[in-house]
């Protein structure tokens, strides 16, 4: 969980939006469980996006390991409240110049925010094409530099602010959207399916059922890329043995079922007093470490694999010194945290107290923390 100035993190619900769940979901067609056997492909053009025609440079590409993911969330494309809102106005898409200047840094992995509703107006339908062509063109062009994306849905287990999972939004609907998407991206084993971000307030059971109709519909395209599901209750890994939604996560996510046994675990991990991610300060310089603890003695003793997939401090010397601890501990927990994303980067986070996007062709404080744990040439 993280909160900012920007309208879209103050309010994470959608409750302006116009068109009711009933015309978008439940009257949607298709069946009410399991995954459609003739599900439609992604819709006309989005199969035929034309890839970026820039060759792949080795200057460019990363060279941390195949296995090691660190980078940064790639923030724009889901911002806004309005659906389907106006490209420059509510939302924008990162930039490929953003892609070669992390890269140029030693990351290797983007986790690349968008909308379920932008992407999948409606349900069990085509997704947008020109939206969907955007973001693909994004995705083509860092996996062809060698980088991970990870797919993310920024919707926090929701359609049309509903659950997942629930009467009007059944596993049904969520298993199409992810085999549609698993589809297309069945042949670039660069691409992640991230889920879906920070489910919360759900049961953590009707959680987990939603992610397991998503994994079937994934692996029922023949696609083996890796999928990362989020823990519930805002992801946080502080919170991993809480039982809010009925169960903890330490429980539930052990029924997360992956035929293809390639999925890790993601947890969400902020400094401040709530672990919300807010502008407040850091509660010590090893809390981070401290909250990540009994989460990856879990991974540990489960045999599981993790996925830090959101952290951040500000530029302070106490978080400076919280960050630097807990980059240090998840390298040396890296037998169980596959990797770890930084929150955030974006074409208009402008003085955002955790970005790290360059400002007037300077690198943001924060850089430098997370320069010795980055591998590049």
């Amino acid at each position: 969980m993280k909160f900012s100035t920007l309208a879209r993190f103050i309010d994470k619900k959608h409750a302006a939006m116009a068109l009711s769940v009933c015309a978008l979901v439940a009257c949607g067609g298709g069946s009410s469980d399991g995954v459609s056997a003739d599900s439609a492909d992604v819709g006309t053009g989005a199969g035929t996006t034309t890839k970026s025609n820039s060759t792949t440079s080795s200057e460019n590409k990363p060279t941390a390991s195949t296995d090691t993911y660190r980078g940064v969330n790639l923030s724009g494309a889901e911002w806004g409240e309005a659906i389907p809102g106006t490209e420059g106005t509510d939302y924008v898409f990162p930039t490929t110049d953003e892609v070669d200047y992390f890269l140029s840094k030693g990351m290797n992995t983007f986790r690349i925010g968008f909308l379920w509703e932008r992407m999948q107006p409606k349900a069990y339908g085509d997704f947008d094409a020109t939206y969907f062509a955007k973001y693909d063109a994004l995705v083509s062009y860092a996996t062809s530099k060698g980088a991970h994306v990870i797919l993310n849905p920024h919707n926090y287990a929701r359609y049309y602010d509903v659950t997942v999972g629930s009467a009007d939004v059944p596993n049904s609907v969520f298993a199409d959207f992810w085999q549609k998407m698993a589809k297309h991206y069945a042949n670039n084993p660069n691409v992640i399916f991230n889920l879906v971000n920070e489910p919360h307030d759900i049961p953590t059971l009707q959680w987990v059922d939603a992610a397991n109709a998503a994994i079937v519909g994934i692996r029922s395209t023949g696609a083996t890329n890796l999928i990362i599901a989020p823990g519930n209750n805002w992801t946080g890994a502080h919170s991993w043995y809480d039982d809010t939604g009925g169960t903890s996560n330490a429980v539930a996510m052990l029924q997360i079922d992956d035929p293809a046994d390639n999925v890790v675990f993601e947890v969400h991990q902020y400094l401040d007093a709530d672990s919300a991610g807010g502008s407040g300060p850091c509660v010590s310089t090893t809390i981070g470490s401290e909250r990540l603890e009994q989460w990856v003695g879990w991974l540990r003793q489960n045999g599981k694999k993790g996925f830090v997939g959101e952290f951040a401090g500000r530029n302070d010397d106490t978080c400076n010194a919280a960050v630097t601890d807990m980059l240090k501990y998840m390298t040396t927990n890296s037998d169980v945290i596959s990797g770890w994303l930084w929150w955030a980067a974006g074409p208009r986070w402008g003085d955002y107290v955790y970005s790290v996007e360059p400002s007037n062709g300077q690198d943001r404080p924060q850089m430098a923390l997370m320069a010795p744990f980055l591998q590049k040439k």
